[in-house]
């Protein structure tokens, strides 16, 4: 089956183009447009696409609002947001929201393929390193925790130990180095982390690291 996608996009030559992009790909459907956050979200409901590629600044409801309400349904969709900057503050909102990713909108093509097959198949797209240069921009000045720390006590002390680790940037072979483990010894525990937090993909693990102050900016 093709991958089915959704394009939100407030102008209409950008979802012209976009669309002009996938739809000449075998294994990517274009299934439908929407001009506004509102428009994503009931749009969402009715074609259930894959992967709804999202624009984060729009009149009326924004990217960042209808990500939260598309993610926070149980919607099988995963959002991809673009944006004109990569350090944007709205893009940190979308992930906060839970989206799987962000380009910027001047991504070459074949990226942008790349992106949503890798998304499509439950990947994230933005690596942790990004993450976490965003993350110490826009919540440096928080002087306490913005989640509760006790949302973690589910984690054993390996898995929050791997958890810390993965919010610093490391990938699971960098990780198993740095414990002595294996890396499919990594991987396990990262799954099982994301399973007990109830998170999507380890982007929205490094955002909760930071978030509930295990990991702080700078460190």
């Amino acid at each position: 089956m093709p991958i089915s996608v959704l394009i939100v996009d407030d102008q209409q030559l950008m979802r012209m183009g976009l669309a002009m992009v996938l739809d000449a790909q075998d294994d990517i459907d274009v299934v439908g447009e929407a001009t506004d956050g509102e428009a994503a979200v009931k749009a969402v409901f009715e074609l259930t696409p894959d992967v709804v590629l999202m624009d984060v600044r729009m009149p009326g409801i924004d990217g960042v609002t209808a990500t939260s309400e598309i993610t926070s349904s149980n919607s099988a969709s995963r959002v991809l947001v673009m944006t004109t900057f990569d350090l944007d503050e709205h893009v940190l909102g979308a992930l906060r929201a839970g989206a799987s990713g962000f380009l910027l909108k001047d991504t070459p093509p074949e990226d942008l393929i790349s992106a949503i097959r890798s998304v499509a198949a439950g990947d994230a797209v933005v690596s942790p390193k990004v993450t976490k240069r965003l993350l110490t921009r826009f919540i440096a000045e928080e002087s306490a925790p913005i989640q509760d720390p006790g949302v973690l006590d589910t984690l054993t002390d390996r898995e929050r130990e791997v958890l810390g680790l993965l919010a610093t940037g490391m990938s699971n072979a960098e990780i198993a180095r740095g414990l002595v483990l294996s890396e499919a010894t990594v991987k396990t525990h990262v799954g099982r982390m994301l399973t007990k937090l109830g998170l999507r993909d380890r982007v929205q693990a490094v955002v909760l690291a930071y978030e509930t102050g295990l990991v702080r900016p700078g460190s």
